[in-house]
């Protein structure tokens, strides 16, 4: 009775959480309400001492995600306080070349960037740079495009995509096993996807406008690449036997106090401005509510049984290594209806398998099937959002082919490199 009560909720909440873009809901609020709800009905039917330990096991995976992502997020807005987006957006402008080479520089530069930065924050800044180059149908193109090679790009880096930082917090695979296996998967998405797009592109549709300069001074640019450095700072600790997110929030911490410090030596108005304690609040808090919610709600699931129930029933109790990834291929289609975090967290406990390249292989299908859709990831709903003229059908008619076919190549990709090299 309860299993099937707990099933019930999970999937009415779910299927609340998918349309909540068209329900003008917050699906922080559903999640949250999912998960507490599950775990009454566990406190129901368990001792309090056992229901406390489960709670325990599932507190610290949460703890793990949502520092991370508050770090991560603390050290974007600090590069935006710093105007390095708007440095990007004028040196792109100060090209003056035809709407075809700005659609592939500003594909690269996202490809690149999002393995960085992360594929939502990497959308948001290039979608604000194709809006003031493009317009009518190549406009939608380029904010297609965008979305596909953010998506691309954040998939083969640990902290590039909300699906790949899950599976690398939990130990599915390391850093540099990820990158290793996905790069160029992800490039071939990008590329066979970017192409298909850019074949449609029309004449050029308006000159680049002028752009005020953006100029750094020295300390300006010791505080940028400290950011940068702080970045990399998780796959350095991870070497070390450590969290990852220890390396973020130690990074951080680094480089809040070069800027105290530099408001002392160099107070100039850029420094003396930088408030990390604001930056803290300014981040979005929205997104890790969600995640508590929905890991909340995953881990109960667990606890009752169901994810194992579920594992047998798509997997078999002894899965063979062709089932695998097939199912993977089918999870990374499902993602483009489907919210990625639930659906990767759910996938933690119904895949049992020790291979990293399978792993890398989920990462893949749920990271970019997302693609196929514009609500299918978080960077295509923001660009949505940002982008007024892109809607929901405007993108299945120009991009979801081309996706599509990238998300086949890199399958295709993937399973060369597989038997060549990971089998």
């Amino acid at each position: 009775m309860v299993v099937s009560l707990a099933v019930l909720i999970f999937v009415l909440g779910y299927l609340v959480i998918s349309l909540a873009y068209f329900l003008r809901v917050d699906k922080s609020a559903v999640a949250l309400l999912i998960g507490g709800v599950l775990w009454v009905l566990i406190a129901a039917t368990l001792p309090h001492d056992a229901i406390g330990s489960a709670l325990a096991e599932a507190g610290s995976d949460i703890f793990s995600i949502i520092v991370f992502l508050l770090g991560a997020m603390t050290l974007v807005e600090i590069l935006t306080h710093y105007r390095i987006f708007d440095l990007i957006r004028v040196r792109l402008f100060a090209l003056h070349v035809s709407d075809r080479a700005q659609f592939w520089i500003i594909g690269i530069l996202t490809f690149c960037l999002s393995p960085i930065l992360d594929n939502l924050t990497t959308t948001i800044v290039m979608a604000q740079v194709a809006q003031r180059f493009f317009r009518g149908q190549n406009l939608l193109l380029a904010i297609a495009a965008i979305v596909v090679s953010a998506n691309a790009g954040g998939a083969f880096s640990p902290i590039g995509d909300v699906t790949t930082l899950m599976l690398w917090l939990a130990g599915k695979f390391s850093a540099l096993e990820v990158i290793s296996q996905l790069f160029f998967p992800s490039l071939f998405l990008f590329l066979v996807s970017n192409w298909l797009l850019a074949r449609r592109l029309q004449a050029d549709t308006q000159d680049v406008e002028e752009e005020t300069q953006v100029s750094f001074s020295l300390s300006e640019k010791i505080i940028c690449g400290f950011v940068f450095l702080a970045f990399t700072m998780p796959f350095f600790f991870s070497q070390l036997g450590l969290p990852p997110y220890l390396g973020i929030i130690t990074g951080l911490a680094f480089v809040w106090f070069v800027g105290d410090v530099f408001k002392i030596v160099v107070p100039q108005p850029s420094h003396l401005s930088v408030d990390i304690n604001r930056f803290l609040q300014k981040t979005d808090i929205a997104t890790l509510k969600f995640f508590i919610g929905i890991l909340l709600a995953v881990s109960a699931l667990a606890h009752l049984g169901i994810l194992a129930h579920a594992s047998e029933a798509m997997f078999g109790n002894a899965p063979t290594e062709g089932r695998l990834i097939a199912g993977s291929v089918v999870l990374g289609i499902l993602s483009a209806v489907v919210d990625n975090v639930p659906l990767t967290a759910a996938a933690i406990d119904i895949l049992h398998t020790t291979n990293s390249a399978i792993w890398s292989l989920l990462a893949l299908a749920v990271g970019t099937g997302g693609s196929l859709l514009i609500i299918g990831s978080a960077a295509g709903i923001v660009a949505m959002g940002t982008a007024q003229e892109m809607t929901f059908f405007r993108y299945l008619r120009i991009a979801t082919v081309p996706a599509f076919i990238g998300y086949v190549a890199a399958i295709v990709t993937w399973f060369i490199q597989f038997r060549l090299f990971f089998a």
